[in-house]
């Protein structure tokens, strides 16, 4: 897939993406704005505005009776994406 790993499908991007456009994506951790805009021009046909782009770390997991440390869960980049007005970004078409 490349620089998007997958789309964000929650009730809140739900309602982000049918009230101000904004759709999310789990992207690779080394992608830049740049680089997730020309990506999600090419995937969806959509021309891009603005991209918001977060780093999340991995949390340490523990077992809950004896505190000790399990793992972690694994770190993540989210990018947020404003389409133009007009834009819409379709996730179930292909189902």
């Amino acid at each position: 897939m490349g620089i998007i790993k997958r789309p964000i499908i929650t009730e809140k991007m739900t309602s982000l993406g049918e009230e101000k456009g904004q759709y999310g994506f789990i992207v690779e951790e080394k992608a830049n704005k740049i680089e997730i805009k020309k990506a999600v021009e090419e995937m969806y046909g959509v021309s891009v505005e603005t991209v918001n782009t977060m780093r999340y770390a991995g949390k340490k997991k523990r077992n809950k009776k004896t505190y000790m440390f399990d793992g972690r869960t694994s770190t993540f980049k989210k990018a947020i994406v404003s389409v133009k007005e007009g834009d819409v970004i379709d996730f179930y078409s292909n189902i």
